[in-house]
């Protein structure tokens, strides 16, 4: 099966890793040229969760190869990065292809959709899986639990089902999810509780609860994101916000979200798609959100420096 990766960051690089082992034809692109020339020369080094291995299978690039097939495609980019993504790669998706989004945040398939009819577009949701950049060509893979793939319209499908199976055989925890739009809004709260504020009070996730003034803040922009979830009709498996999300980070306290690890490599950030889009959906249904405005406007001024 011919698999294209855009976006071979930490995340990516595990995707790409395991899907190569099982006899899958694997491509990989970034605009990152040290590391795809580290991958091109040494291949690709991963350790950690899933065992410690070199791939030299990778077929990596700067560029989207414009002459192959792709079965499936996966853009592992940041949120931020989709809109080029799916501006480059809708000259190669045919009738066959799957198109696969695993992003954090809420908009990145609306971002992919201007570009590629929704028709091709399927959903990803990682959980408790974390990987690093060590240095180019290098990664370490540090936790995988789950990652669960939907439909865009929801319902379990014969495309849905054999993606599974794809991932299943290439070595990864995998469900299939009927309704994939509940587990993306689940998942957003919790990033709001912690992406901006863990970055802003530069601490990690325990030391954000611990904190009383910070916890407070943090507890602000769950409930905004919470009553917009209300209010756009979102069924969520929960009904005491507050409870989850704290029992959610309790469970890794020395975690340090995505955001906050931009800001310490001078990266910006996907906070477009996290708390500054419960700033946007806000304005949307006529909910105040005063903590996500104002965090994310930190987060933003912070990020003129970079």
């Amino acid at each position: 099966m011919n698999i294209l990766i855009y976006g071979i960051g930490a995340m990516g690089s595990i995707y790409a890793s395991l899907l190569s082992k099982k006899g899958n034809k694997v491509f990989v692109v970034d605009k990152w040229e040290e590391h795809i020339n580290a991958i091109n020369k040494i291949g690709l080094k991963v350790e950690g969760a899933s065992g410690n291995n070199i791939y030299k299978s990778l077929i990596a690039s700067i560029k989207v190869p414009q002459k192959i097939n792709f079965d499936i495609i996966i853009i592992s980019t940041k949120a931020s990065g989709v809109k080029n993504a799916a501006s480059e790669l809708r000259t190669i998706v045919k009738d066959n292809t799957i198109v696969i989004s695993i992003q954090n945040g809420i908009g990145s398939s609306d971002e992919i959709g201007n570009y590629i009819p929704k028709k091709h577009l399927m959903v990803g949701v990682a959980d408790g899986f974390g990987a690093s950049i060590i240095k180019p060509g290098h990664i370490h893979h540090n936790a995988m639990k789950l990652i669960r793939f939907g439909e865009l319209d929801g319902g379990i499908t014969e495309r849905l089902s054999s993606i599974v199976h794809l991932w299943l055989e290439a070595g990864f925890n995998v469900a299939a999810y009927e309704n994939i739009n509940q587990l993306i809004w689940e998942k957003f709260i919790c990033n709001v509780t912690f992406s901006a504020p863990c970055t802003v009070y530069n601490c990690s996730v325990g030391e954000l609860i611990k904190n009383k003034s910070y916890w407070k803040v943090a507890n602000g922009c769950t409930l905004e994101a919470y009553e917009i979830s209300k209010l756009k009709g979102i069924t969520l498996s929960f009904d005491k916000p507050l409870k989850y999300v704290k029992d959610f980070g309790e469970k890794m306290p020395t975690a340090k979200p995505s955001m906050l690890l931009d800001h310490i490599s001078k990266r910006k950030s996907e906070i477009d798609f996290i708390n500054g889009r419960v700033e946007l959906m806000g304005k949307e249904v006529g909910v105040e959100t005063p903590y996500n405005f104002i965090l994310s406007s930190i987060v933003r001024n912070n990020e003129l420096n970079f």
